[in-house]
């Protein structure tokens, strides 16, 4: 009921809840919480909110915030790298543009000794996502990596398809709306399918997992993982979103693994958070809290 009463929410009502979630509208509030997390013991990865673009030009101000990010991480030696979303590049209006500027990202990237994920968005985008990343890499860019998500039914295939160029990734369980022909339904489908593609990943030879979860029990499945396959430290990470299971993101630190969080910003903050807001009733809570004045 909450979820489907934001869009009648007020703005500033929002935005006291978002401060949790989204880093702030601009790169210097967004780099100050990067400190801010880098002083707790975690890494970040700098996401500039906006996909889903309608318009060439605004893709070519996607690509230019991100070169201003990563030039603004070097400048404050700070531990982070940035995540893209092909959508904010243009993927949906024109793929070799699309290309052309998310190269020019990983360059910028490459000279910061940065690194630049690619982020998977919905069903449509697949494919073309996974071959803007063989692309880059087969160019001999190594500093760029890709998330495949555990609800999807290929994503063990995708895994096996990409075994040849050895990939870094990002597993998450996904969060876009799919139908059931394409993506697993129900929380144990997709957890099992979690535990599997994790697995597959390190066996097939994969650089680097990020495991990017708030699940407490694919978290504890995870670090089974780790020790019985005996995965070196350097070969993983767990990721979270900002403002997201803090205690279990501590207590990861605590324990000496590596953890890097997902740090949104930018002027479509707004738009972010009303659907984070839609797909998590928990955090739809707090914007009930924050309009009664009870806190959040």
């Amino acid at each position: 009921m909450i979820a489907g009463t934001i869009p009648f929410i007020p703005k500033p009502v929002v935005r006291r809840v978002a401060r949790r979630y989204v880093a702030g509208a601009t790169l210097d509030e967004a780099l100050a919480v990067v400190a801010e997390l880098n002083q707790s013991g975690c890494s970040a990865t700098l996401d500039v909110l906006g996909e889903f673009i309608e318009r060439e030009e605004q893709a070519d101000t996607t690509r230019n915030d991100y070169i201003a990010a990563l030039q603004g991480i070097a400048a404050r030696k700070l531990d982070c790298n940035v995540s893209v979303k092909l959508t904010a590049f243009g993927l949906l209006l024109d793929l070799a543009r699309t290309l052309e500027r998310v190269r020019s990202v990983v360059t910028a990237a490459e000279q910061q000794r940065n690194f630049v994920r690619i982020d998977m968005e919905d069903s449509k985008c697949t494919s073309a996502t996974i071959a803007v990343f063989r692309t880059l890499r087969t160019e001999g860019r190594a500093n760029v990596g890709l998330v495949l998500q555990a609800y999807m039914k290929r994503t063990q295939a995708d895994i096996d398809a990409l075994a040849d160029i050895k990939p870094s990734y990002r597993l998450c369980k996904g969060i876009y709306v799919e139908p059931a022909d394409i993506a697993f339904k129900g929380l144990e489908p997709v957890r099992e399918n979690y535990r599997h593609c994790l697995k597959h990943m390190f066996a097939t030879g994969a650089t680097r997992v990020g495991i990017a979860t708030h699940d407490a029990k694919l978290v504890e499945d995870a670090l089974g993982t780790l020790r019985n396959m005996n995965i070196a430290r350097e070969r993983y990470e767990f990721q979270m979103l900002l403002g997201v299971t803090e205690h279990l993101r501590a207590r990861l630190v605590r324990e000496g693994h590596p953890v890097r969080v997902y740090v949104p910003f930018g002027h479509d903050w707004y738009g972010y958070c009303t659907r984070r807001l839609k797909e998590n009733p928990k955090i739809a809570s707090h914007v009930a809290k924050a309009l009664f004045g009870l806190g959040g």
